[in-house]
């Protein structure tokens, strides 16, 4: 079998595995670096992702292109190091100044989200500490990232446990046990109460990204953090939806996986046929 089509055959198994989270957890001296583009009313992105300690010859490690709101990438393994995570907009030539950037630490069994948070006038980068640590028996772990400009403050339950109190738009709150069966999330803005279903299961942990509507009205995106001891979900990606909106998989979530997983694959073979010593991810 040639190295071509050894590529692809990996790289092909890999999309399929966009869409069957989760799979294993990382190896030892590795981190898991995900991103989600939180901004109502900013534009589609190009982000890119390079070790900070060598930079190379100015082609990212990772690049995911036309990232809309809304879109949360899976986890990707990446080597403990610095890295340097990379706004343009979408379709900016990668050699122009980035309109954001920021420096993420990838340590060892740790794991983060690099998220585009606020309106687009004050748009900053955010990382958040990811806690994959396993709930008690019985019980699902949930976290809300407020991420709609429609609610200014919510306060939000889950299973009758109150997970979040007047948690501000682009702030994240803190990860809560609940009952493994809760069926909804209530989420209250302004004193009206909105009940969006959730679909939790036992042992594993959740963040739960409550967003704007392009209808009006919140939804909100149920993420698989991690299930079980030491299982993520890379690469792939969960979705919820609120209200009246069909429960599926938006064609941009997906396009922002498939590229990651893909143009993953591509990076790996150009630098396995030049010889690179550069770090390669595993999807």
């Amino acid at each position: 079998m040639s190295r071509w089509t050894r590529v692809l055959a990996v790289t092909a198994v890999t999309a399929g595995a966009v869409l069957v989270p989760p799979s294993a957890a990382g190896a030892a001296g590795t981190g898991l670096l995900r991103l989600a583009h939180l901004s109502p009313d900013t534009p589609a992105v190009d982000v890119y992702v390079d070790p900070v300690a060598d930079p190379g010859d100015g082609t990212a490690l990772l690049t995911v292109p036309g990232v809309g709101y809304g879109t949360i990438s899976g986890y990707q393994d990446l080597p403990e190091g610095a890295y340097t995570v990379s706004v343009r907009a979408a379709g900016a030539d990668p050699a122009t100044p980035p309109v954001l950037s920021t420096t993420v630490q990838v340590g060892s069994d740790s794991a983060r989200t690099v998220a585009g948070v606020g309106r687009f006038a004050d748009l900053g980068l955010e990382v958040l500490e990811d806690d994959l640590a396993p709930p008690p028996s019985g019980q699902a772990r949930v976290r809300v990232v407020s991420a709609a400009a429609s609610a200014p403050t919510l306060d939000a339950a889950a299973g009758g446990t109150g997970i979040a109190g007047d948690l501000a738009f682009a702030e994240t709150g803190g990860y809560t046990a609940v009952p493994g069966d809760a069926a909804h999330l209530q989420v209250t803005v302004d004193g009206e109460p909105t009940e969006l279903p959730l679909d939790l299961a036992a042992g594993s942990v959740y963040s739960l990204f409550v967003l704007d509507r392009p209808e009006g009205g919140l939804t909100v995106r149920t993420v698989l953090d991690g299930a079980g001891s030491g299982v993520v979900p890379t690469g792939g990606v969960e979705t919820g939806a609120g209200g009246t909106a069909a429960r599926e998989l938006e064609p941009g979530l997906v396009g922002g996986a498939v590229g990651l997983t893909l143009l993953t694959g591509l990076v790996l073979a150009r630098r396995s046929r030049r010889g690179s010593p550069r770090h390669a991810v595993r999807s």
